[in-house]
């Protein structure tokens, strides 16, 4: 597959260029099936009307969620701290930073910034968290490239990203594709 550079997308109006589409659509069933069609109900009805973090909370209350994780990054709190009260309104919600458990980098020799102690982010402690506490659904704010995909693999419930980390494009990952500096 190449679909990056396909330039007819035919599939955008019903062609199927695979040899696996009955593979796939088998898999439509139960929850994946129940998913699909409360992301449709959204996008069908606020189609360029609701923010992505409006489509989240409207997304967890149709799937009937009731306790959602978020977990984010320490650089981002304040921003946490925010979407956490404005979740807390429908749902219980746990929210557990980067570093949890203040473990140092020296423990498992990893890179360092600066010299000195230097807390690791902890997406596995992340996701063992929200775990123990039975979360429903959780959403990520700002994890790096890597702890992202760790906590992702580690986290028992469906996973949403509500925003990325970018520390040079101020969390605008796509900024570097618009611009010409790039």
């Amino acid at each position: 597959m190449n679909c990056a550079e396909c330039l007819t997308k035919e599939c955008y109006h019903g062609k199927n260029c695979t040899p696996c589409k009955d593979e796939i659509t088998e898999k439509f069933t139960g929850r994946n099936l129940e998913t699909m069609r409360t992301a449709s109900h959204i996008e069908s009805r606020y189609y360029k009307k609701k923010t992505r973090m409006e489509e989240t909370v409207l997304y967890a209350q149709k799937m009937g969620y009731k306790k959602l994780g978020l977990v984010f990054c320490v650089g981002l709190s304040e921003e946490a701290r925010k979407i956490q009260k404005i979740l807390a309104e429908d749902f219980d919600v746990v929210s557990v930073c980067c570093k949890v458990c203040g473990i140092s980098k020296d423990e498992y020799s990893l890179e360092k910034i600066e010299d000195g102690f230097e807390a690791s982010c902890n997406p596995i402690g992340q996701a063992t968290i929200v775990n123990k506490e039975g979360t429903d659904f959780n959403i990520v704010i700002g994890l790096c490239v890597g702890h992202d995909v760790l906590f992702y693999s580690h986290s028992k419930a469906p996973v949403t990203t509500l925003a990325v980390k970018d520390r040079v494009l101020a969390h605008s990952p796509l900024g570097a594709i618009y611009s010409a500096y790039y």
